[in-house]
């Protein structure tokens, strides 16, 4: 009988926790498989029926999607921001399984998107260059809460430039200091010049791309501003509105209000 099965899979670093239930919502299947490709196929290609799966968004949930998507009948990765019922009573592997196949069943998830694969190598290089651009960001303000400790003004971007550090380094009057202050200029020159390669790797990529040349007549939207919106957007058609697109681009207006209304004598 090919009835549809519902699998909950939470996924952890070395093993993912697995419940399947049937159509009326009974547990038919609990297991635990090892996080690793050649487990899961053989589980999922043993349950018999039309199988709906999910698991939360997470480390492994691009590697997860692209390993089942052709397998299943439906693939829901799941937002776990969302998800506040799996934090309500008892917490274990196997009954936050159990609760993702039964979230997937009553039409309780909210989707993350997976799917379009010809942005992977700008989405993986905006995410470099964003983090290389955040480390070089940390390292900057450890330099000034260094100096301002010491009472010591140090506004502006002087502080930074190479040729005015031996200046600022002769500042600090103990030996300690001046070496610490040393070590975050070196890891600040070392962060700048892989963020510089980072940018430019960004831009050449993102030029490959049609979307760019339209998202650049946007005034205000150079090759770095538009290559995060093509890489982490992916696709405007994944959204019903254009509304909805604008909201996720952080565009849109969001209204909040409590006690609108009240009684007049």
């Amino acid at each position: 009988m090919n009835s549809v099965k519902y699998v909950g899979l939470d996924v952890h670093q070395s093993t993912i926790s697995v419940a399947v239930l049937n159509a009326e919502g009974k547990l038919i299947v609990q297991s635990v498989l090892a996080t690793q490709a050649a487990a899961i196929l053989d589980f999922i290609h043993g349950v018999r029926g039309t199988l709906y799966v999910t698991f939360e968004e997470g480390t492994h949930s691009a590697w997860l999607y692209d390993l089942l998507v052709w397998r299943v009948a439906k693939l829901v990765v799941c937002n776990p921001r969302h998800n506040a019922l799996l934090k309500a009573g008892n917490k274990s592997d196997r009954i936050d399984a159990r609760k993702l196949a039964e979230l997937l069943r009553g039409g309780q998830l909210s989707p993350v998107y997976h799917g379009e694969h010809g942005t992977h190598t700008l989405q993986e290089l905006v995410r470099s260059y964003a983090t290389l651009t955040e480390d070089t960001t940390r390292v900057m303000g450890r330099l000034k809460a260094l100096y301002r400790g010491r009472a010591i003004a140090c506004a502006g971007k002087k502080l930074y430039a190479a040729g005015h550090r031996q200046e600022w380094l002769s500042q600090l009057d103990e030996a300690g200091l001046q070496r610490r202050a040393e070590r975050l200029y070196q890891e600040l020159d070392g962060l700048q010049e892989l963020r510089r390669q980072a940018r430019k790797e960004v831009m050449v990529e993102c030029g490959k791309h049609g979307a760019a040349r339209l998202l650049r007549t946007v005034p205000f939207l150079g090759p770095l501003r538009a290559a995060p919106l093509i890489g982490r957007v992916q696709t405007p058609h994944r959204f019903r509105t254009k509304r909805q697109f604008w909201a996720y681009c952080g565009l849109g207006l969001e209204t909040r209000s409590s006690a609108d209304y009240g009684f007049q004598n």
